[in-house]
């Protein structure tokens, strides 16, 4: 048995992510590395299928980064030679169970000089989520050497009711018989494998210069530069609608506004947006774009 230890932890209800992160380390283990796999719970953990309300009272929480407790998880090890950090994006945020554990002070120990590889599984829009990810790592004096993100393929507003029809409905089927399935394919879980066997050669030989851009020539992260100009856009408006339901005297009914804002801003708003963008903005704007790029992909 090779002598390094990895940690694989993560929060998965559908068992998504957990399936990713299977394939992902198949061959690390089949080189002999052990991998100890957590999967952590809230104290409290959420239900699976979820109920429309209980779906949008979670927003608030996960956009303003507010942790929650989390059952108590044993590590066998107290230090690493690499953590591979699973995670969700809620609302565009880090999901709740995320970001718990990125500030639950004995992991943050953990975490402190080791190299993390991040990995997620997203309905499409994961890079703001991503940005707060990073912000938790560095503040762990982590050191991100590696990210992965999967997505649902099809186009934003198919994979918009499909997302709902698993999530509300609890089993991943074609809604209606006729839209495809909901989630990252089952063609693009099994492929994570390749990246692994990329990841194993970094590991072995403990020089991580270079693991993101030989990710990267194997299509480990799907980008698209409109729902990054989508997204870039929606960050803020997030914020001020977490804030604003917070205040509220009432909550639930600011929601269901809430509710109606979104379904107005994917169907009217960011038709509008890239337009706009298509003629007045992205032709001249070259370099701003790199740099936004850079924000959202790069590591630091």
């Amino acid at each position: 048995m090779v002598n390094k230890k990895v940690l694989a932890i993560c929060f998965t209800q559908t068992g998504q992510l957990g399936e990713i992160i299977d394939n992902f380390t198949r061959p690390l283990t089949a080189a002999g590395i052990s991998v100890e796999n957590i999967r952590i719970k809230p104290v409290k953990d959420y239900p699976f299928p979820w109920t429309g309300e209980r779906f949008y009272d979670v927003m608030p929480d996960a956009v303003l980064g507010v942790p929650v407790p989390l059952a108590p998880f044993l590590l066998k090890e107290t230090a690493y030679d690499l953590i591979i950090l699973g995670y969700q994006s809620w609302f565009l945020s880090p999901s709740i169970p995320a970001n718990s554990l990125l500030q639950d002070p004995s992991f943050k120990t953990v975490l402190k000089g080791t190299p993390v590889v991040t990995i997620t599984g997203a309905r499409n829009m994961w890079l703001n989520a991503f940005v707060g990810i990073k912000k938790l790592l560095r503040d762990s004096g982590a050191d991100h050497v590696g990210n992965i993100a999967l997505v649902d393929r099809h186009w934003n507003p198919v994979s918009y009711f499909t997302i709902f029809h698993w999530m509300l409905g609890g089993k991943k089927t074609k809604l209606l018989n006729i839209f495809p399935l909901p989630g990252v394919s089952d063609a693009d879980i099994a492929g994570t494998n390749k990246f692994g066997e990329t990841l194993l050669t970094h590991l072995l030989n403990g020089e991580w210069n270079g693991l993101q851009d030989a990710l990267e020539k194997q299509n480990a992260v799907a980008y698209n530069y409109h729902l990054m100009i989508l997204e870039a856009k929606a960050g803020s408006k997030y914020i001020a609608w977490a804030n604003k339901v917070n205040r509220s005297k009432n909550r639930a009914g600011s929601l269901v506004v809430f509710k109606y804002f979104l379904h107005i801003a994917l169907f009217i708003g960011a038709p509008v947006i890239l337009i706009v963008d298509a003629i007045f903005i992205k032709p001249f704007s070259s370099k701003k774009i790199k740099e936004l790029k850079q924000y959202y992909l790069g590591l630091k």
